[in-house]
């Protein structure tokens, strides 16, 4: 007899009319009642009865769908996204049922090193189980929009209908208005110190359910596994959870508005931020509150990295760019990182066609240039050039001639013409089209 298959369920549509700026929100658990309640606000301030939203069925199944849309690995179960879906409503009521009788226990992180982008050192990555991050993300459907309607404004990272982008042009804007002095903070190991008590007591102030906040507080305490070694972290929140940017911003909303409420211009995406001054009193005077907030609330300011700099002198890195006397480049690691990925896929012991090659690094072109494509146009020859100097190099190897492909007759011996015939993606061409564009 063949089994069933269970697939992944389509999000239900049910009809609200809500503001757009909830239109995120999960419908099963944020209606029209609940989000009335959320704009008024909450009788007593904090929020009561939210755990049976957490583990109702039409939560998790929402949950389940987004966990495997993400795809991801297994965890330390070894039960992949595949495995899970041949039994995917049996394992949603299962788990339901553990979290009603108050026996669910989350399982342990498996660690694991990944690159680390624009360095030849590895950062950790912790993949909990896919049962794992449907709950988190089941219980991030719940709390998240509590917490939306108290976060500022000039925080974006991680947040519903916020990008990188939309802080780009925030720091953009402030520089054409002559913004001029940068504090330019960088908190030391941020995601990895957040004291636990101190997370916890800002989550407390929105939310007065005690399964809920026991439950952010298991995620808190995972134990970490890798090859060699497991351990329980004493601060910081589990990172590469699906609750930990939503938990990191929890932690630096005081200071978004400590900032706001000084008059200073701060913009932050996640743990990378800047506060920006017209004169450099009112940077040294940023600076000060800052160093004074992370010491109360035991967060490290990197002492070399963290600086004041003259952006009409100096040049400043936020998210992958680069600015320099108010026009914007991609930073140095942002195109190491991009010619790391590159190289890994164009060795001239390859031995793909070159047609293959190009349609295998035409992703990666493509979506370096889409982040990047509002720098100055000099951003994009060097990368286009180095490109194919890379695919230059496979071909002079395959006709059995020494060395890469640098000097003048390898450039006439494999034209640019060869390249865009099989379908090169040049970032110079795509941004002298994206500038005729009347859009």
């Amino acid at each position: 007899m063949e089994m069933k298959r269970t697939v992944v369920p389509k999000k239900a549509k049910q009809v609200r009319e809500v503001h757009p700026q909830w239109e995120w929100t999960e419908p099963s658990v944020w209606t029209d009642k609940m989000l009335a309640t959320l704009d008024k606000g909450v009788k007593g301030g904090v929020w009561f009865s939210l755990i049976d939203k957490v583990w109702s069925i039409s939560n998790l199944e929402s949950a389940w769908s987004k966990v495997a849309a993400n795809r991801g690995s297994a965890g330390i179960d070894n039960v992949s996204i595949k495995q899970y879906r041949r039994d995917a409503e049996k394992r949603l009521n299962r788990t339901s049922e553990l979290l009603k009788q108050g026996r669910y226990q989350p399982a342990g992180v498996k660690r694991v090193w990944i690159d680390k982008a624009g360095s030849k050192e590895k950062r950790p990555l912790g993949i909990p189980t896919i049962t794992d991050r449907i709950m988190q993300t089941a219980l991030r459907n719940v709390i998240e929009p509590i917490f939306e309607k108290i976060f500022c404004e000039n925080s974006f990272g991680f947040r519903p209908g916020k990008s990188c982008k939309d802080a780009l042009r925030r720091v953009e804007g402030l520089l054409k208005q002559d913004y001029k002095y940068i504090v330019d903070a960088d908190l030391k190991g941020y995601f990895d110190t957040i004291p636990k008590d101190k997370l916890m007591k800002l989550v407390e102030e929105q939310i007065a359910d005690s399964k809920v906040l026991a439950l952010i507080q298991q995620y808190l305490n995972q134990e970490v596994m890798d090859a060699a070694k497991s351990w329980t972290p004493e601060t910081g929140t589990p990172q590469g959870a699906v609750i930990s940017p939503l938990l990191a911003n929890i932690y630096l909303n005081p200071l978004d508005w400590l900032m706001l409420e000084n008059g200073y211009e701060m913009t932050r995406y996640a743990d990378d931020f800047v506060v920006m001054c017209k004169t450099e009193n009112e940077a040294h005077q940023a600076m000060k509150i800052i160093k004074e907030w992370t010491e109360k609330v035991g967060l490290i300011l990197h002492p070399t990295k963290t600086k004041i700099i003259n952006a009409n002198t100096d040049i400043f890195n936020f998210l992958g760019y680069k600015f320099k006397q108010g026009t914007k480049y991609p930073s140095d690691k942002s195109i190491k990182k991009y010619r790391d990925s590159i190289r890994k896929r164009t060795r001239r012991t390859n031995a793909h066609s070159l047609e293959t090659i190009i349609e295998i690094i035409k992703p990666i072109q493509r979506g370096w240039f889409e982040y990047f494509k509002h720098s100055h146009k000099n951003a994009f020859p060097d990368q286009d050039g180095w490109t194919r100097r890379r695919l230059r190099s496979i071909l002079k190897k395959r006709e059995k001639r020494r060395g890469i492909a640098t000097c003048y007759k390898d450039n006439i011996r494999y034209p640019n013409a060869l390249f865009d015939k099989l379908g090169f993606f040049s970032m110079v061409g795509s941004h002298a089209k994206l500038r005729q564009s009347p859009t």
